[in-house]
């Protein structure tokens, strides 16, 4: 890992995943059970990718994870506005408010272990789930 390339917090996070494995082992899980609050969040969420999600996949590199993504949430757009026209009426806002942050959740939840996959492993293929167990 090159020093100069990556911030604290990335090796933090790096250090993590290659000690604890991908977040759907049980090795993972029973080391953010037992680590602070703060690391947790750390490990589990990235905020700049909750906020900026499809910018910052790209600035990262993720652009192959990204563009599965976008599409999916284009689908699930797509499926609403069907949805919307055959019952003649318009979603609540909520529901809107519901699926952004439901997007936001999910560039947060995958930015971490993608790059690092991306920069430590060299996998950088088209699966954004790819060590990430969903439920």
């Amino acid at each position: 890992m090159d020093g100069l390339k990556y911030s604290t917090k990335w090796k933090e996070r790096f250090a993590f995943f290659e000690q604890n494995g991908a977040p759907d082992t049980p090795e993972h899980k029973a080391a953010i059970k037992a680590a602070k609050p703060a690391l947790r969040v750390l490990i589990g969420m990235n905020i700049i990718a909750f906020f900026f999600g499809f910018i910052y996949f790209f600035v990262l590199g993720l652009w192959k994870k990204n563009l599965v993504l976008i599409a999916g949430f284009f689908c699930v757009g797509l499926v609403i506005g069907i949805v919307e026209i055959i019952i003649g009426a318009d979603l609540p806002l909520g529901a809107y408010y519901g699926i952004g942050l439901a997007m936001g959740l999910m560039w947060s939840m995958i930015a971490n272990y993608a790059y690092y996959l991306k920069e430590i492993k060299g996998s950088d293929n088209w699966n954004p789930f790819e060590g990430i167990k969903l439920i």
